[in-house]
């Protein structure tokens, strides 16, 4: 079982941006003290349901503040930046952690933010595979050309390659950083699978509807010719909550009292590209779902339901929120209190 955080550097009310993004980093580094395998950032511009604007940025300066635990993006978005700009960058981050780099990449949302970079609605609804294809050639390929709808150049050599790590008895290490694909459709969940790569499954969803789109991704996967063998060992991650106390009750009266107020904020700040109206989660709903399906509880109750989770999806690599109270000590020890009750438990 491997366990990391999902960091948003979530604004609540009250707070400004520099509390946020210094809780996501001291977040991280409690999370390599306390035994935790991984952290996740998140990237959002304009809204402050997260500050993070760059997740590759954040992941670089984290890597280097730590010398074990793994930092991935969750995710950075390709609607709204160029692929070999991002394959470049991943490559760096890569090479320069000792493979310790994990690139994370999704569609977005159709926000503003389509307008503000350039790439307008339609590099959401359509332009996303192209964009896939086109960083996955730039992470394995010596020389890369575009040849797509969107993106045209001349071929070019790829510097630094990605898959030119230094192993640590001093010869080469084959191979690039990790992609996984954040998947909310069956549409996203078969291209993911074609090209081999796991998924990165949102909070929101329940173990059941996770354990539909991995069965989906492997017959997919099968059928596109990949081996039962690595279709077995796809890596793919759940995203959810935790809030860890003493009693259940503890728990989510922690989460109920904070998770609200940000959602509302966050939430309601997103603006659609298009100016179409969209319906907000109700925010106080929505804190209770998760509570009730993700680790918010005493470790023995934490340690159970990912457990759980795990037998039956099938998934072994969790991302979990950890920064839901809002408050940068409880978040310390919220963490220190998963690596080091919760994760023993599940060894």
């Amino acid at each position: 079982m491997r366990v990391g955080t999902f960091v948003l550097a979530a604004q609540f009310p009250g707070q400004g941006p520099g509390e946020a993004l210094h809780r996501a980093i001291r977040s991280t580094e409690v999370a390599e003290e306390s035994g935790l395998d991984s952290v996740w950032l998140a990237e959002h511009h304009f809204v402050p349901y997260g500050v993070c604007p760059s997740a590759v940025t954040l992941a670089a300066l984290l890597l280097g503040r730590t010398r074990r635990i793994r930092v991935g993006t969750a995710v950075s978005v390709l609607s709204t930046q160029h692929p070999v700009a991002l394959g470049e960058q991943a490559a760096l981050l890569h090479l320069t952690s000792g493979g310790r780099f994990t690139l994370g990449v999704g569609r977005g949302g159709p926000w503003v933010d389509l307008e503000v970079f350039g790439g307008g609605l339609e590099a959401y609804e359509k332009g996303f595979p192209e964009s896939l294809e086109l960083l996955l050639d730039w992470l394995a390929e010596p020389r890369v050309a575009g040849r797509g709808e969107r993106y045209g150049f001349r071929e070019v050599a790829v510097v630094p390659r990605a898959d030119e790590l230094l192993a640590e008895d001093g010869g080469e290490s084959p191979g690039g950083p990790e992609v996984i694909v954040a998947c909310t459709s069956p549409k996203t969940v078969r291209l993911a699978a074609e090209n081999g790569l796991p998924m990165l499954l949102g909070m929101h969803c329940g173990d059941q509807e996770k354990a539909d789109m991995v069965a989906l991704w492997r017959s997919t996967a099968l059928a596109a010719g990949r081996s039962p063998e690595s279709v077995r060992e796809a890596g793919h991650v759940s995203a959810g909550v935790a809030q860890i106390a003493d009693r259940p009750e503890e728990a989510t009266e922690t989460l109920v009292k904070a998770m609200p107020g940000w959602l509302r904020q966050g939430l309601d700040a997103h603006v659609t590209v298009d100016g179409q109206h969209r319906v907000m989660r109700d925010p106080v709903a929505y804190t209770e779902m998760l509570c009730g399906i993700h680790p918010v509880g005493p470790p023995r109750l934490a340690a159970d339901r990912l457990a759980a989770t795990a037998e039956r999806t099938g998934i072994t690599r969790f991302a979990l929120l950890v920064e839901g109270s809002g408050d940068l000590a409880a978040t310390e020890e919220n963490v220190a209190r998963l690596g080091t009750e919760v994760l023993p438990l599940l060894t």
